[in-house]
């Protein structure tokens, strides 16, 4: 287990949420939950596809490793982050700080979770630590997915699409660098 900063800044932000939420810093056990949260996701690109269920899982399944073989190879020291309520995953965080960025490189929450305030309390943090160490905050995004209208509000701003993905960014130097209005300091 790696000692994070970023892990105790998004714990602190989910308290306005409640429920018992909470981070910890991910395990090797937790391929399960995090090979779950993957195949939960990508489950409508597959449904119109005429596979059987258990070649949709196996291809899950490995898209998931390529997934987090990048993750390793691209994004060394990063916070591999599990989101937590009442003990039980209920999401991943994927956070990587160097000193020109701080980039947000995954954040999925079940389903049942999703629509709470969790993203947008967790990302408040991000761009709160962003806006003190003065740098830009980035992820990439694809450009149908239903979680760009929250980086929209939350003041992200397109950068580049590079093709399957939008990238976004928010903080200095990106013509934005504040929340959307009345939002400051709020999870709600």
């Amino acid at each position: 287990m790696t000692k994070s900063s970023i892990a105790p800044l998004l714990a602190q932000a989910l308290a306005p949420v409640g429920g018992s939420l909470g981070v910890r810093v991910e395990a090797e056990d937790d391929l399960d939950i995090i090979t779950a949260l993957y195949a939960e996701v990508r489950h409508d690109e597959l449904a119109p596809l005429p596979w059987p269920d258990k070649a949709k899982r196996d291809f899950l399944d490995a898209q998931c490793r390529l997934q987090r073989d990048h993750y390793a190879r691209h994004y060394a020291g990063a916070e591999l982050l599990i989101i937590e309520r009442g003990g039980q995953p209920i999401g991943r965080i994927y956070v990587h700080a160097t000193a020109t960025e701080i980039r947000l490189m995954e954040i999925t929450v079940q389903a049942t979770e999703r629509n709470r305030g969790i993203g947008t309390c967790m990302i408040r943090a991000l761009q709160d630590e962003a806006a003190r160490r003065t740098v830009p905050l980035t992820l990439h995004v694809e450009p149908a997915n239903p979680a760009q209208r929250m980086y929209r509000r939350l003041g992200f701003r397109l950068i580049e699409n590079r093709g399957v993905y939008d990238f976004l960014g928010w903080g200095p130097g990106m013509e934005n660098g504040e929340r959307g209005a009345g939002q400051a300091g709020s999870c709600s």
